[in-house]
């Protein structure tokens, strides 16, 4: 008797049915199985249930919760830099901001969340502003921080890092699928990293032809009478400008050191990114303050990068590891070609 599993016929159906059985595994993430346990920043935390009150500290932390629509799992946000993302301003006005910057311990317990999403470890940490991780912890409730703020990055109270390792985006992505996984929306996890990708392969295609030729330097900020804060070859910046080919002109290890004018004006960038905030910690953080310097500064108002008007202004919430690196992208690619640097 021939055996039926050796009829074209049923091996046609076997082989459909397996591969409908892998395609649909691959369509729809597994279920979250709770108590879920994350390796998070060389800790181990774990969650016991979908979180149903978030507090979140920092702007990429809360705009990651949003996109994953998780809205109304955000019970208070806090550390802000600039507007909230495009399409979400309505959804942000509802919910309570306890502090632009810095909350107080206090404010975040007041929410009674179960969950705490850090986007840096200088406010929840080891030396952390608002508290360390512990103490929330000791209360039963939940640190997440972003794997980019400590991934290959040493961190102290007195500086805003050293970024040993090199920035990338898969620890932005990382973050965005854990977040998921802690909340069981594996599926739009995956729908948001995907288009993100998306987005950047669009940029880098807009201006491959001027790879190589370009330099840069990313200016964040600058307090009184002081040198600028500028990225450092590791961050997010200097993601941005190795997508799109460009040279980073500041060589160090340190996330946003302070180098003089005439150190910058001597590498002679072609291009100076101005970063745009909304944030007033230090007096050149407005985008107005630094082009007024700029324009009349003995050093500064001589480098071709300023005579030739090649100066672009840039969120300063892209210049930070974040899901708005990506806008960073395209809105560094979108100056280069409007201003012909492409060519």
């Amino acid at each position: 008797m021939t055996s039926l599993f050796n009829t074209p016929l049923c091996a046609g159906f076997l082989f459909a049915s397996l591969a409908a059985g892998i395609f649909a595994g691959q369509a729809q993430a597994a279920e979250t199985a709770y108590p879920l346990t994350l390796q998070n920043c060389g800790r181990p935390i774990t969650i016991d249930k979908a979180p149903e009150k978030t507090v979140s500290i920092g702007q990429s932390s809360t705009e990651i919760l949003y996109l994953l629509g998780l809205a109304d799992k955000v019970a208070g946000t806090a550390l802000w830099v600039g507007p909230v993302l495009k399409g979400y301003e309505e959804v942000n006005a509802e919910i309570d901001r306890l502090a632009d910057n810095d909350p107080s311990f206090e404010s975040v317990l007041a929410k009674k969340p179960d969950l705490i999403a850090v986007q840096f470890q200088w406010q929840v940490g080891p030396e952390g502003v608002v508290a360390k991780p512990e103490q929330f912890e000791e209360l039963g409730i939940a640190v997440y921080t972003s794997p980019s703020d400590c991934t290959g990055k040493e961190n102290s109270a007195a500086s805003d890092g050293v970024r040993h390792q090199v920035f990338t985006m898969d620890l932005v992505y990382q973050e965005i699928r854990e977040l998921a996984q802690i909340y069981n929306v594996q599926d739009k996890g995956e729908e948001v990293v995907a288009d993100l990708k998306k987005r950047e392969q669009a940029a880098r295609a807009k201006v491959a032809s001027a790879e190589g030729k370009l330099s840069a330097v990313f200016w964040f900020s600058s307090a009184a009478d002081a040198d600028p804060y500028v990225a450092g070859k590791n961050g997010a910046p200097g993601y941005i400008m190795s997508a799109l080919g460009i040279e980073n002109i500041i060589k160090t290890d340190d996330e946003w050191p302070t180098v003089g004018w005439e150190t910058i004006a001597k590498a002679d960038p072609t291009i100076i990114v101005a970063g745009s905030m909304e944030r007033r910690r230090y007096p050149l953080d407005s985008l107005e303050a630094k082009l007024a310097f700029l324009k009349t500064d003995p050093v500064a108002s001589l480098m071709p990068a300023v005579t030739n008007g090649h100066v672009f202004n840039m969120d300063a919430q892209a210049m930070n590891p974040t899901i708005r690196t990506i806008e960073g992208i395209e809105a560094l690619a979108d100056a280069i070609a409007e201003a012909g640097l492409a060519k």
